[in-house]
């Protein structure tokens, strides 16, 4: 008797990447199916960068 698969659930995520995949290939290169400046821009936009702009609470 072969195994039901059961249908993937896509994960909740921020509108703006809505069909976005990430995979890496056997040989460790990332593959999406998103331009990475695209998703740099989204990350400067919606990310604090630690370093750039450490919080109060790491400072003391």
């Amino acid at each position: 008797m072969a195994k039901k698969k059961t249908p993937k659930k896509e994960a909740e995520v921020h509108e703006d990447l809505k069909g976005f995949e990430i995979s890496v290939d056997p040989f460790g290169n990332i593959q999406t199916n998103m331009d990475i400046d695209r998703i740099k821009k989204f990350l400067d936009e919606n990310m604090d960068d630690k370093k750039v702009n450490p919080s109060e609470s790491e400072e003391e």
